[in-house]
């Protein structure tokens, strides 16, 4: 598997593997956090859920890099567009060479000359990271690289543009080619190590012809990097991929959230589950037309991960009354076939969901999905690494559920653990 980086992105991808190092404090820190006993095993499954949002996706990688220095290992991985290529390059490598691979992906696609300016140009003044009006600008600048000239390894704008091509053909109903990334995917992930259903891996897509969403599972299908590249055929930007003569597009279409796949799989299990989302379904109300457009897709790609844990919830309190209902019923009472179907439905397993949710910074605009400079990304992964380190120093998410309805939610809220404010609040819901 080549993992080569370009001579030009070099030195930034030292300053990135650099930044993403752990300092003493945060070493410390790690070395108090509870560790996930497998032998008591209080869950049957540790699910990783990765939604979609573009670039906003190397927050993950922050994220799974916490989990592996915990000793975390989901075996369930469970993503959708941007989190499906997350998804597959985890579950397709061994152990010790997940978050290599992980970095390696994220630098390959920040690796244009934009995005990797010289670190000086950022080290102070008005060129400071921290600064935000200047922070803004760059985003933009960056954004509209990506639209004119792709990224690197991923996508690539067509020349002549769509509408020169002959109607019905792939060119002719999208702007970019994601020829790169099937390469690019398929020098990092390795199918057959998927394929041995060592860790299960689900992506989530959308059948473009009758509208139907449909989960690539290695339960039930032979995983290729084509699955992949469906998952996040986001149109009208990306073409739709055939797959087994079937044409489908980017799951976020539908849905945006794989929670109700995992949960509502048979046989259901006993799960501890972390979900990682990338757009907030809370925010200000908007003041400019920018803001509402940021707002609304905020929206749009939230509601649906509300929804799915919302309902989990509720079904869970159902599940409850239900097996007290049948528990009260007289010894000896024969079942007729609609009662144990009840029954069944009944069976009680707990869930812990760890919600971990970017929320973006005051500069960060509409683009924010599509902007792949080197410098956004580094800050995407140190933000989801500080904020699962945070989640996982609280024992609790690993504790199961004492309540009856089996159900605990861990919303970690607005703060971000960062260095110059380490104390955050946890809101802990128990069902």
């Amino acid at each position: 598997m080549d993992t080569h980086e370009t001579n030009d992105a070099a030195p930034a991808a030292a300053n990135f593997r650099h930044q993403a190092h752990l300092d003493s404090r945060r070493r410390r820190k790690l070395a108090l956090m509870p560790k996930y006993e497998r032998s008591s095993k209080p869950f049957d499954c540790i699910a990783l859920l990765l939604q979609g949002g573009g670039s906003l996706g190397a927050y993950q990688g922050g994220v799974y890099q916490a989990l592996e220095e915990a000793d975390i290992r989901p075996s369930w991985i469970a993503g959708i567009s941007i989190g499906a290529i997350n998804a597959a390059i985890i579950a397709g490598n061994p152990p010790g060479k997940r978050l290599e691979r992980l970095r390696s992906f994220w630098e390959r696609i920040t690796a244009s000359p934009l995005y990797t300016w010289p670190d000086p140009w950022f080290s102070d003044g008005a060129f400071a990271p921290n600064n935000e009006q200047f922070h803004a600008v760059f985003d933009q600048l960056s954004a509209f690289q990506a639209l004119v000239a792709g990224a690197p390894g991923f996508f690539q704008p067509r020349v002549p543009p769509p509408w020169m091509f002959r109607p019905g053909s792939p060119e002719a109903t999208s702007f970019y080619d994601t020829t790169a990334l099937k390469a690019t995917l398929e020098s990092l992930v390795d199918f057959e190590r998927i394929n041995s259903k060592e860790t299960r891996l689900s992506v989530g897509a959308v059948n473009v012809r009758t509208g139907n969403f449909t989960y690539f599972d290695t339960e039930t299908h032979k995983i290729r990097a084509e699955h992949i590249l469906a998952s996040g055929a986001l149109p009208p930007g990306f073409p739709a991929v055939e797959i087994d003569g079937e044409q489908y597009w980017d799951g976020g279409v539908v849905s945006n959230a794989p929670l109700q796949w995992v949960v509502d799989y048979e046989p259901r299990q006993s799960m501890l589950i972390f979900q990682v989302d990338l757009w907030s379904s809370r925010g200000k109300f908007p003041r400019d037309l920018t803001e509402v457009a940021i707002r609304q897709k905020e929206i749009m790609y939230s509601s649906r991960t509300r929804a799915s844990s919302d309902r989990l919830k509720h079904l869970q309190h159902i599940r409850a009354a239900l097996a007290m209902l049948l528990a009260a019923l007289p010894d000896g009472v024969g079942m007729p076939n609609d009662i144990k179907q009840l029954a069944e439905f009944a069976e009680l397993k707990v869930y812990n969901l760890v919600q971990l949710i970017y929320r973006s910074k005051p500069y960060e605009g509409n683009s924010k999905d599509y902007e792949f400079s080197r410098l956004s990304m580094g800050e995407h992964w140190r933000t989801g690494h500080a904020d699962a380190v945070w989640a996982l120093s609280h024992k609790e998410i690993f504790e199961r559920p004492k309540a009856k309805a089996g159900f605990q939610a861990f919303d970690f809220g607005e703060g971000r653990l960062t260095a110059g404010a380490e104390a955050r609040q946890i809101e802990r819901v128990q069902l």
